[in-house]
Parts: structure tokens; sequence; C-alpha cells
């Protein structure tokens, strides 16, 4: 499975935000005029030329103090990298090449990855000559915009998206399981105690692999790969930047796998950070897990499982048919059921429904609750398959694909999980002219 990440580096306030908003086609990143205002963990999925990749704006990873503003950019230059298949490296018409700019546009012209340089708010006559004098850094991939208006921000995403692989996912002999959350979550730990030894050895030797490791779970009749990005960090002074460098793994984690582990933590529940991961993967069409880890420090008397539960299933609406468990890994309490239900949700993901079934029960579903007309246009809904996709998709076959509202798309999906076990799994409708 390919790496699609895009990351967007540059000094603070040379609009790298806005640039992520415009791709993403949402107004996600908080936009300010103050330095470093982005606060945010900032990554979502973006979709050119039909192809499908994860942007990162790096800008939501740099702390306020203007002294380590410096030296957390070069760390996240150095991760993005490694990590990122596109690196677009922003700069400013109206501030010139500053210092920052030379020393950051040094480090990525010793990478062969591709770079491209978007020189932000050229957005006049004027600033379209003063922008000339950025050819200077020396890229030959260098694009004048504007990410406020948009202008020139296609001919960038044209050029990027040559590089992204958008490969139907590959079926693997064996279930892909990926355990994500936050750092210090307890993913080593849920590792190590699933393959019942420390793999997760950190070295201090250059070159240590930047892959994640693939080990084979192979006990009580059960098998699967388990993809690990915990613990596979080189101890080197570019990856202080820990919280950016851990949303770089879960990414590629996440495009590896068939199905996600995601781990939260009992004592703080589902942050921010969680549900870009959860809403990454969901996006993404896996299979998907909640694991709700360190609930034996909990107290009992004010929380209970039912309560949480509850809780946890409106924040991640209208997704909410996912199995979360609750889980002590340091007193190996229902780890082995997480495996049980990560196996459930590999066979919900590839289920095949035969379509004399599916038209049977659906066909029944859509006669009890017709279509609304919209518009003065009737819509009859004829005939239902199951898509040859990786995940389960299905198209609905009728004269007015168009005029299929939102709300009753949500009630045939909802019809699909009642009849079908479908939990854990994003479903894809589809409304195809008969």
């Amino acid at each position: 499975m390919s790496n699609n990440i895009v990351a967007v580096v540059g000094r603070p306030n040379v609009g790298k935000s806005t640039l992520y908003n415009r791709l993403i086609g949402e107004r996600q990143a908080i936009i300010d005029d103050i330095s470093g205002v982005t606060r945010d963990r900032q990554y979502g999925t973006s979709y050119w030329n039909g192809k499908t990749f994860t942007v990162v704006d790096t800008g939501g990873f740099v702390k306020h103090s203007e002294d380590i503003f410096e030296a957390a950019i070069r760390s996240q230059v150095q991760i993005a990298i490694e990590e990122a298949r596109v690196i677009v490296f922003m700069v400013d018409v109206t501030t010139g090449i500053t210092d920052l700019d030379e020393e950051v546009a040094s480090m990525l012209r010793r990478t062969e990855k591709p770079v491209y340089l978007a020189v932000n708010k050229v957005d006049n006559h004027n600033r379209m000559m003063e922008a000339n004098e950025f050819w200077s850094l020396g890229f030959e991939n260098t694009y004048f915009l504007s990410s406020l208006t948009g202008s020139g921000s296609g001919d960038l995403l044209d050029a990027v998206v040559e590089h992204i692989e958008e490969k139907e996912e590959e079926p693997s002999q064996l279930p892909r399981f990926a355990i994500v959350g936050q750092p210090n979550v307890g993913k080593s730990s849920l590792t190590n105690a699933l393959l019942g030894e420390d793999r997760n050895i950190v070295t201090d030797i250059a070159g240590t692999t930047r892959d994640s490791i693939h080990s084979t779970y192979a006990k009580f009749d059960k098998e699967f790969l388990l993809i690990d990005t915990a613990g596979i960090r080189k101890k080197s002074r570019v990856h202080e930047d820990l919280e950016f460098y851990s949303v770089m793994r879960a990414i590629k984690a996440i495009e590896e796998a068939d199905v996600c582990l995601l781990m939260i933590d009992a004592q703080t529940g589902m942050e921010t950070q969680d549900m870009s991961i959860f809403r990454l993967a969901q996006r993404r069409n896996k299979g998907i897990v909640i694991l709700v880890n360190k609930w034996d420090l909990l107290e009992k008397e004010t929380n209970t499982a039912r309560d949480y539960e509850k809780e946890l299933r409106n924040r991640i609406a209208p997704f909410s048919d996912v199995p979360i468990l609750f889980i002590s890994v340091a007193d190996k309490q229902r780890i082995f059921q997480a495996v049980e239900t990560g196996l459930e949700v590999y066979e919900n993901r590839s289920r095949k429904i035969k379509t004399s079934t599916l038209n049977e029960v659906m066909l029944e579903a859509i006669e009890r609750y017709p279509p609304p007309s919209h518009r003065g246009r009737f819509v009859k809904i004829k005939y239902v398959t199951q898509l040859p996709t990786y995940y389960p998709a299905f198209a609905f076959f009728c004269n007015n694909p168009k005029h299929v509202k939102d709300n009753y798309r949500h009630y045939l999906e909802n019809q699909l999980r009642k009849k079908f076990n479908f939990s854990g799994v994003p479903i894809g409708v589809f409304f195809r002219k008969k």
C-alpha cells in the first residue's frame, strides 16, 4: 500500500493553514494573522483529478514560544523528508526570502523526494514581479499562488498528484491490524502483550528501519499481521517533535491496514486528535474497533461503561456502529477480546451478499419507506447490487439518482446495517442511473 502523504512545510504565518483548507475543502484549521496560531493537529483527505491523498499541515505542530519555532520547523522538515511522499514548501512573497526560508530550502534540496515551492500571496501584478526572486532558491517546481483566493493552487495540485499512486487496496493473505492512537496511550504495551515479547526495540543506530514492522500473530488458532508503528522511532534530536512524528506514522499505518484498533485513554476520553484519526480511518473505508484503555484507573462510581459508551457513540456519530471495548493493557484485561473483535470486523468488511438476497431485503425496506420526491421528481429504485470493492459498497439503480437526498441515503445504510452485520465498517451507498 502506497504512502500518499503530502506535507505542507514552511515557517509560521506564510499561509499554510489557508492552503490546507483549500486542499481538503473544509475550513478545518483556524485562520489568523497571529504567528503560530494553528493549534490543532491538522490532517485531512484531499481528492484531485480522481486521486485521494492525505494532506498534513505542519503548522499545527509548532508550540507557542518564539525561540523554539525554528528548531521545531527544522525538525518537521526532517520528518516530512523521511515520511511524506510529496513536500510543498510554502514561502511568502510579502516578506521576501528570509534566513529560515534559506535554511529550509537547503535541507529540501538534499532530498530526492519531489518538492514543490509554493510562493504565496501573489495576488497582483507587482507581487508577481517580486515573486521571481524565489527562483533563486533553486527549485525547478516553483508555483506562484494565492491560497486565500485559490488562484494558482489548481496548477500546483495537478503537479502534486502526478506522484500520488491511486492503487486499489491489495488483498492480503492475512488480516492486517494497525494499533493507532495518541502517544502514551499504550500502543507499544498492547503490541508487546499480544505478541508476548518486547518487539519495540529503540536503537541509536542511524538508519534504523523507518517503515512499520509487520509482526505475525499466530496463537489460539488466530493469525493476522500486526502493523506496529509505535516503537520504531530513531532516538535523534530531529524527532523531538514526537506528536507530529506519531501522526505521520498513524496515517501510514491506517493506509496499510484492513482494520484499525483505535486506542483512547479512558481518563481523557475521545480528544480532537483521536477524532481526526477516527475520521481518517473512516474516510479510508477501514474497519475500526475502539479500545478504551486504562479503564481500571477510572472511578467506577461516577463512570459506568454504559454511560461512557453512549457519550462516545454520540461523539463519533453518524458512523456509530463501531465495537467499543473497555480494556486494561497493564492487567491484560480483555486484550484478547480485542483480537476477536478485530477479526470479526475484518470478516464484516469482506462480507459479500448475494444479489438475490440483497434485493429481497432492500426492496422491501424501500417499499416500506419509499424515497421522497424532490422538486416534483419521483425517485423509483429498481434494483440493488454490491460493488466489487475491497469494502462494502452498494449501487442502487434508479430513474433520478441526483434527486436522492442524504437522509434517504442514511436510511438505506441503516437498513443494510440492520439486516446484515457490518459493525465497525464504513459502507458506501451509491445511486446510479438505471
